[in-house]
């Protein structure tokens, strides 16, 4: 091929290619016409909706302001004719008050005229009051003062004296529907309780066979008998009385260890300072096991359970103790199974009042001593060992160191009384004895008309002797009384005492 041939071609390669971009630009312009015209029409098709639909939300507004605004013209409406309907209630109030103002004011005239009346007829009859008053003065020639004084302390006189006899009778009717039943539970309490009256002394007596065995318990030169009084704290009495040896201590556990030592000694017969400590030491750890197990056997004997085991050898130690002369261990048994039998009379809690009768002393056996009354410390032992509420309440307070909130408080302290009140169960010091019977005795005296005073039934009655003509028969009743709380409030003794005011005349003639 040829350059002009190539030429040529190329020419008509670019007139080809002119042609058809013109033909391909008319195409795009056709084409973005049509395009534009259409977004036009949507444009307007869309303008129209848009129109539409703001008039028909103003439409809607419009239509719910209009039912607003109808509601609050309703309300304001509906408030109008309360108000108006007020307004017309409030006039015939208003009408009806100036009415009743108008009765009012009539009634108040007609009163005054009423107490004008009043205070004219008053005047009239304080006037006639005193002249009556002027002619009774003239009449009896006393002041109107003087006779209202006498009316007056006539009056007291006898409202006093139809008090005493009115609470004499209170007392009396009491004493009869009450003492009945507490005699009745009491006597019963008592005929069906029986224990022993037991006696502890500071020294227990040892018998033995000979008295070779004397001078071998002595030993040489007394190193025997200095050795066995070191090991148990016990004092040995070896005086000329034939068969016996006299074991001497207030303590009486010690004196319990000193005896079964002295026993085991005696039955082995070897006796030196070794073998007693050996005795003594092994007596003391006997002596603990018994104590633990009388403990346990009292709980079980009276049908106790669930007490802390230093409790239960704190009963077991009572074995060894006595109160004026009465064991410990025994008053406390007797005073739980009295409780239990008023308990059962009154339809208390068996249980919890035996258990509180048991450990009502449990304070007179501390392993320390204490300065506190016995009562407090045996309910704080009770407290420490978790026993309940009722029973600590009733450990302290029966001897009324603190106040009873429990039932059974009052039950427990009645039959510890009872049971220590009993003749014969206790000893009491001859010094002690007579003076508390002189101080009886000195208390009554102190009374203005008493005459004679004597203390009689071991204390247990005080007769009082007054003069007839310084004394009534009400009165004597009112001494009595006064008496008997006076010895309650400042005197401690056991059981109770009767206060006997006796009154007599005597008519005294002579025939000459």
């Amino acid at each position: 091929m040829n350059i002009i041939t190539i030429i040529e071609l190329i020419a008509a390669l670019i007139v080809g290619f002119l042609i058809s971009f013109m033909f391909f630009k008319k195409a795009i312009e056709k084409k973005s016409q049509h395009i534009i015209e259409r977004a036009k029409e949507q444009s307007e098709v869309l303008k129209k909706d848009k129109i539409m639909q703001a008039k028909e939300k103003f439409f809607q507004l419009k239509a719910e302001h209009e039912k607003i605004i109808n509601q609050k013209n309703y309300v304001l409406q509906s408030s109008s004719n309360r108000l108006r309907q007020k307004e017309i209630g409030f006039s015939q109030k208003m009408e009806n008050l100036q009415r009743k103002q108008k009765e009012l004011d009539v009634i108040r005239a007609s009163l005054n005229n009423q107490l004008e009346i009043l205070n004219n007829k008053q005047i009239e009859l304080e006037k006639t009051h005193k002249q009556q008053v002027k002619q009774l003065e003239t009449i009896t020639g006393l002041s109107a003062d003087e006779a209202k004084s006498q009316l007056i302390k006539s009056l007291e006189e006898e409202a006093k004296y139809e008090a005493i006899s009115q609470i004499q009778d209170v007392v009396e009717e009491t004493k009869l529907t009450a003492n009945l039943k507490a005699k009745k539970i009491i006597i019963e309490t008592i005929q069906r309780t029986a224990t022993e009256n037991s006696v502890e002394n500071t020294v227990s007596v040892f018998n033995i066979e000979d008295d070779e065995m004397k001078g071998r318990i002595i030993g040489r030169e007394g190193r025997n008998i200095r050795a066995f009084e070191s090991a148990t704290g016990v004092e040995v009495v070896v005086d000329d009385t034939p068969g016996s040896i006299i074991l001497s201590g207030f303590d009486p556990i010690r004196r319990e260890i000193a005896r079964l030592s002295l026993h085991k000694l005696v039955t082995d017969g070897r006796i030196h300072p070794a073998r007693i400590e050996e005795i003594v030491a092994k007596t003391k750890k006997q002596i603990e096991q018994e104590i633990v197990e009388v403990g346990k056997r009292t709980c079980i004997d009276l049908g106790i359970h669930g007490i802390h085991h230093e409790l239960v050898r704190l009963i077991g130690k009572m074995k060894y103790r006595s109160s004026y002369g009465q064991n410990l261990l025994q008053h406390s048994r007797e005073t739980a199974n009295l409780s239990a039998t008023m308990a059962s009379e009154l339809g208390l809690n068996v249980k919890l009042v035996k258990r509180a009768g048991l450990l009502h002393d449990i304070g007179k056996v501390p392993d320390n001593e204490s300065e506190l009354p016995h009562a407090i410390l045996g309910m704080k032992l009770a407290e420490k060992y978790k026993e309940s509420p009722e029973v600590c309440n009733a450990i302290g307070s029966h001897h009324d160191e603190i106040e009873m909130t429990s039932i059974i408080s009052p039950v427990v302290q009645a039959c510890d009384a009872i049971s220590g009140a009993r003749p014969g169960v206790r000893r009491e010091v001859v010094g002690t004895y007579i003076k508390r019977l002189k101080d009886l005795e000195d208390l009554a005296l102190s009374y203005p008309g008493v005459v004679k005073t004597y203390a009689i039934q071991a204390g247990r009655e005080l007769r009082v002797i007054v003069g007839s003509e310084n004394v009534s028969d009400a009165e004597a009743k009112q001494l009595a009384y006064d008496i008997s709380h006076k010895i309650q409030n400042e005197m401690t003794y056991p059981g109770q005492i009767k206060v006997t005011v006796i009154r007599e005349i005597r008519a005294i003639s002579y025939a000459k």
